[in-house]
């Protein structure tokens, strides 16, 4: 049942007396550690968990969730993508030829790794077709040698469309005149702009084309990309799909090629997480010392509210309420201001970089242009939960030390 002595008494002892403002500035303190623990929480991890959401839908976007390859170029590969997309998980499947080499242009090199895609199936495999700045994957056809690349490597060559790009493979052609690389002019169709450091290190090509430059036969590929349902299963349904398939296939996934990224940013979020609750924690108990401190200021008081009949329940209830009270108003004050920073957490950098005329964040060294936010309710939920249970518990052993006061000890020097 419902006692309103305590409550109201305990919202009363919330302020220290008029002569003692100390305990005041200490509560407002402990109130302001508590708000600006659960703001940075909650704005860290909502940063974390756009880096996380930024890793599945760019980056994993772009390259394969999973591929079946061949140790010897594939001849027919609509035969063996209408067996692959039987498989439940697979959503799309489209043929590739990876090249490495590097791309020049007026006397600038950039290395580069040269996809060669059939543009139809491209769409069901691959959001590039989402983020093109200039042109479009249709532009790419057989026999023309056009070119999508990146907007950090059209930004590097001071090119757009129409412009002409060499190709140069790791290999060499051996003629009578002596050995010279192997090489072939493009000219750009579409630039695109992911955001990420793929920007600056990949480029596409028609299939047809890239099998040409690698001397295979027309139709022939290098093998299929999948697409998936669900891409954190694509280690185990790769190796059903080639353990099923006759001929000799191997299997990849992004795992393989991304999933040291995607780990260490979950390794950081938990490892940021417990650093962050610690800061949590000693707000929290903070209200340990303010309320030790209100207590030694009150014992008149208690005393005489014991000598009225209060039961020590109903003195430890008191000082319960009051440290709840601060741990409350520091919870929801700071849960407020961090929901509303991790909303416009991305908006304020950019504003700040455009402001000072520098990045932050560069995709030559991150994986991604921007500061990313991703707002997840229950870790809001969660973090404002701990930080109200943690300063609940704060409040028992002052409250307790409150309720065992003897009146004519507290009264004796009154």
């Amino acid at each position: 049942m419902f006692r309103p002595l305590p409550f109201f008494i305990g919202l009363r002892y919330t302020r220290a007396k008029r002569r003692n403002h100390f305990i005041s500035f200490i509560s407002l303190i402990s109130m302001l550690g508590l708000t600006l623990g659960v703001l940075v929480m909650i704005l860290v991890l909502s940063v974390m968990n756009g880096f996380d959401r930024e890793l599945r839908t760019r980056i994993l976007g772009m390259v394969p969730h999973a591929s079946i390859n061949g140790y010897q170029p594939i001849d027919d590969w609509r035969t063996l993508a209408t067996q692959l997309e039987q498989h439940p998980q697979v959503v799309g499947v489209a043929p590739f030829i990876q090249m490495q080499g590097m791309l020049t242009h007026n006397g600038s090199v950039a290395p580069v790794l040269a996809t060669g895609i059939d543009p139809e199936a491209e769409q069901r495999v691959s959001i590039i077709g989402n983020h093109m700045q200039a042109g479009s994957l249709e532009e790419l056809r057989e026999g023309e040698f056009g070119i999508v690349i990146g907007e950090l490597i059209a930004r590097r060559f001071g090119v757009q469309l129409g412009d002409k790009l060499t190709f140069v493979m790791p290999e060499a052609s051996v003629t009578p005149a002596g050995v010279f690389p192997r090489l072939k002019r493009f000219h750009v169709v579409g630039i695109f702009k992911v955001g990420a450091e793929l920007d600056a290190s990949m480029a596409m090509v028609h299939v047809a084309d890239a099998a040409r430059l690698s001397r295979w036969q027309p139709g022939q590929v290098q093998g299929v990309r999948l697409q998936l349902h669900d891409l954190f299963q694509a280690p185990s349904v790769a190796w059903d799909l080639v353990t099923t398939l006759s001929g000799s296939y191997y299997a990849q996934d992004w795992t393989r090629s991304h999933g040291n990224l995607f780990a260490a940013i979950r390794m950081e979020k938990t490892m940021i997480g417990l650093l962050l609750i610690l800061i949590i924690a000693v707000a929290a108990f903070n209200i340990i010392s303010t309320l030790v401190m209100v207590v030694t200021d009150k014992k008149a008081d208690i005393a005489i509210l014991r000598t009225l009949g209060c039961s020590p329940g109903t003195i430890m209830g008191i000082f319960m309420v009051q440290g709840s009270v601060i741990g409350v108003v520091g919870t929801l004050v700071g849960g407020v201001l961090g929901v509303l920073a991790a909303l416009n957490v991305s908006e304020m950098v950019a504003g700040l970089e455009k402001l000072l005329g520098i990045q932050f964040l560069s995709s030559d060294v991150y994986f991604i242009s921007y500061l990313p936010s991703q707002l997840i309710w229950t870790d809001v939920i969660v973090i404002c939960g701990a930080a109200l249970g943690m300063s609940f518990l704060a409040t028992l052993y002052p409250a307790w030390r409150a309720s065992r006061t003897e009146p004519a000890e507290a009264l004796r020097y009154d």
